[in-house]
C-alpha cells in the first residue's frame, strides 16, 4: 500500500514538474517574440523605405495591445479559467505570426502591423495568465524562486530573440552599406521575415500540443479565480495608481524606444559604423544587461531601499542618455586598437564607442525599474491592488505611443541638422527617466500600507 502510494505522488510530481517546465518556457516565448521585433523595425524600415516615424508602427502596433487587450483578457481569464487562457494566448501568437506571414502575398507594411496586434494581444493573455499561475504551482515557500527564475528565462527569450532576429531579419545584401537597393534585394528581404514567422508559427502549434497533455495538471494547480475582479479603471480614484500607471507608461516607453533604435544608431559612421547585422548582434547586449540588474538588482534591494534604488538607477539612466546627447556631434576620432564585436565583426576603437556603450548600458540600469516601480505604487496605492496592478499593466502600451514620439523627433531633428539626430532624439527617454527619478523621491514621503490582493505582473 505504501508503495502504491508513494508511486502515485511521484507521478504527481512529475507531472507537477513537466507542466511548470511548459508554463516557465512561455515566459522565454513572449520575451522572444517581443525582442524579435527590434532587429524587425530595421528590416521594415529597408524594405518599405519608411520614415522613423513610420518605422516605429512597428512598436506602436505592437504595444498598444497591452492597452487594449488588458481588461478582454482579464475577463476570458475569469470565465475560462488558466489553462484554456494559456491555450487562447498561443493560439493567438500564432495567428499574429501567420497574418506577418501572408505580407508575402499582400506585400503591405500594413498586414505586418496587423500581424503583429494580434500576436501582441495573445502575449498580454499569457501574461496575465501565467504570472499568478507559475507563483502557485508547487510550495508556497518556493514561489518567489519560481517567479526569479521565470523572470530570468524572460530575459534570456529577450536576448536570443534579438540575436535570432539579427540572424536570419537583417542577412543578404539588402543590408549591406551603400547598397542600391532594388525591387529584388526588398523581395529577398522580405521572405527572410515571412519564412521567420512561419516557422515560429509551426513551432508554436507544436508547442500547444504538449500544452494541452498537461492541461488537466495545470487547472488543477491554478490559483482560485474571484468572482467578481477589480476593473483596472477602478484604480484611476487613487492619485498613487495614476502616478505610478505613468511611471510604468514611460519607463516601458523609454526601453522600448532605445531599444528599437539600437540597431539605427550603432550602426552610424560617427558611433560605431559597423554593418547592421553586427549591431544587431551587439543590440541585445543591452537586454544581457538588463538580465544581469535583475539578479544583482534582487540581492541590492535586500540592503538598500527600493526608494533610494529606484532614484539611483533613473539618475544613472538620465546620465547616460545626457552622454549620449551631448556627443551627438563628435566624429568617430580614433582611439587605437580594434575589438572584436559579436558576429565576429572587427571594429576599430573610435571615440563613437562612448555614446554606444552609454546607449547599451542603459538596459543595467533599466533593470529593476518595472518591478520596483510596480511594488512601490502598490504599496502606496488606495485602490485594490488587483485593480492598480491591471492598470499598470494596461500602462505598458507606452512602449508603443513613446516609440512613435520617439521616432518623430528623429525626424523632427533629421530635418535640422546633418549627423546626430539619432542622438539629440535621446531627450526622449532622458525625459521619462527624470520622471522615474522625481516618482523615486516622491514615494519616500507617501504613507504606505499591506498590499491586500493581486500578483504584480513582470515584463
Amino acid at each position: 500500500m505504501t508503495s502504491t502510494t508513494g508511486d502515485v505522488e511521484g507521478k504527481r510530481r512529475s507531472r507537477l514538474a513537466t507542466a511548470l517546465v511548459f508554463v516557465t518556457v512561455l515566459f522565454f516565448i513572449w520575451a522572444f517574440v517581443t525582442n524579435l521585433i527590434d532587429p524587425l523595425v530595421k528590416s521594415m524600415k529597408v524594405i518599405y523605405t519608411l520614415s522613423d516615424f513610420e518605422t516605429q508602427l512597428n512598436q506602436f502596433a505592437f504595444f498598444i495591445a497591452y492597452g487594449v487587450m488588458s481588461i478582454p483578457a482579464a475577463w476570458y481569464l475569469s470565465r475560462r479559467g488558466y489553462a484554456n487562457s494559456i491555450v487562447l494566448g498561443l493560439i493567438g501568437v500564432v495567428a499574429g505570426c501567420l497574418i506577418a506571414w501572408s505580407t508575402s502575398l499582400s506585400h503591405s507594411f500594413v498586414t505586418v502591423l496587423i500581424g503583429l496586434f494580434v500576436a501582441a494581444s495573445g502575449i498580454t493573455l499569457l501574461q496575465v495568465a501565467a504570472n499568478p499561475l507559475i507563483a502557485s504551482m508547487g510550495d508556497r515557500k518556493s514561489s518567489h524562486f519560481r517567479l526569479n527564475l521565470s523572470q530570468a528565462f524572460n530575459s534570456l527569450g529577450a536576448y536570443v530573440g534579438g540575436i535570432f532576429g539579427a540572424t536570419y531579419l537583417l542577412k543578404g545584401d539588402l543590408f549591406v552599406k551603400n547598397v542600391v537597393l532594388t525591387d529584388a534585394l526588398k523581395a529577398e528581404g522580405l521572405s527572410f521575415v515571412t519564412e521567420v514567422y512561419f516557422l515560429i508559427a509551426v513551432a508554436l502549434v507544436l508547442f500547444i500540443g504538449a500544452v494541452l497533455l498537461v492541461r488537466g495538471t495545470i487547472s488543477a494547480h491554478a490559483p482560485a479565480i474571484p468572482a467578481l475582479g477589480e476593473s483596472p479603471l477602478a484604480a484611476l480614484k487613487s492619485r498613487w495608481a495614476n502616478l505610478g500607471a505613468l511611471a510604468i507608461f514611460l519607463y516601458v516607453g523609454a526601453e522600448v524606444c532605445v531599444i528599437s533604435g539600437m540597431i539605427f544608431f550603432l550602426e552610424q559612421p560617427q558611433i560605431l559604423n559597423i554593418p547592421s547585422q553586427t549591431a544587431g548582434y551587439v543590440a541585445p547586449i543591452f537586454m544581457l544587461l538588463a538580465m544581469v540588474g535583475r539578479f544583482g538588482g534582487s540581492v541590492l534591494l535586500r540592503h538598500v531601499p527600493a526608494t533610494s534604488l529606484l532614484a539611483l538607477v533613473g539618475a544613472g539612466a538620465s546620465a547616460l542618455c545626457l552622454i549620449v546627447i551631448a556627443t551627438y556631434g563628435n566624429a568617430a576620432t580614433p582611439l587605437g586598437g580594434t575589438v572584436t564585436l559579436p558576429g565576429g565583426f572587427v571594429a576599430p576603437i573610435t571615440m563613437g564607442f562612448l555614446p554606444a556603450i552609454a546607449a547599451i548600458f542603459l538596459g543595467l540600469f533599466n533593470s529593476i525599474m518595472f518591478p520596483t516601480i510596480f511594488t512601490l505604487t502598490l504599496e502606496r496605492s488606495t485602490a485594490p491592488a488587483s485593480a492598480t496592478s491591471g492598470l499598470m499593466c494596461m500602462a505598458i502600451c507606452g512602449g508603443g505611443f513613446i516609440s512613435i514620439l520617439y521616432g518623430a523627433v528623429i525626424d523632427l531633428f533629421a530635418s535640422s541638422v546633418t549627423v546626430g539626430a539619432r542622438s539629440l532624439a535621446f531627450v526622449v527617454p532622458l525625459g521619462c527617466y527624470l520622471f522615474v527619478l522625481w516618482f523615486a523621491r516622491a514615494c519616500r514621503q507617501a504613507p504606505t500600507h499591506a498590499i491586500e490582493d493581486g500578483i504584480a505582473a513582470g515584463h
